[in-house]
């Protein structure tokens, strides 16, 4: 039997992310946080904010996903996609940017910390934990840039 092939929507939509970084003891941290639904290991994410920059927006993600602050770069170290599942059952691919930003505050609450588990792993086990082949390659290129 032949399957149906899967629908998706044609047009690509754009998203921010931060990649929540610090230096703990072993070296480069990056935070990752679990997706509401499916509770796989993601980045802080989410959709463009008028009146924000992309940078500005992914910081506001950050704080709301991982309740956490901290130096945001203005420019994106790279992209990577995802295909977003939509309650209707259909597909969308998202295409997001990626920026990143120094943790400096990590609060003890924050706006989602009931839908969302936080943690500190590092680059390489950031790297194998998430789903999206090039968001691997983003943290292994950024783990290589950061001086110890």
């Amino acid at each position: 039997m032949i399957e149906p092939p899967i629908r998706t929507q044609r047009a690509e939509r754009r998203q921010v992310a931060a990649l929540c970084w610090r230096l703990g003891p072993n070296g480069l941290e990056v935070l990752l946080v679990t997706s509401r639904e499916t509770r796989r290991w993601v980045t802080p994410k989410g959709g463009r904010m008028p009146g924000l920059t992309d940078a500005q927006a992914a910081a506001v993600e950050a704080l709301e996903e991982a309740g956490v602050e901290g130096r945001i770069a203005e420019h994106p170290i790279g992209t990577f996609r995802y295909l977003k599942w939509l309650r209707r059952g259909e597909g969308r691919w998202c295409v997001v940017s990626l920026y990143p930003l120094e943790v400096k505050v990590e609060h003890d609450t924050w706006h989602e910390q009931h839908q969302r588990e936080r943690r500190w792993m590092s680059a390489e086990q950031a790297a194998v934990s998430v789903n999206e082949p090039d968001l691997a390659d983003l943290f292994r290129k950024f783990s290589k840039t950061i001086v110890v």
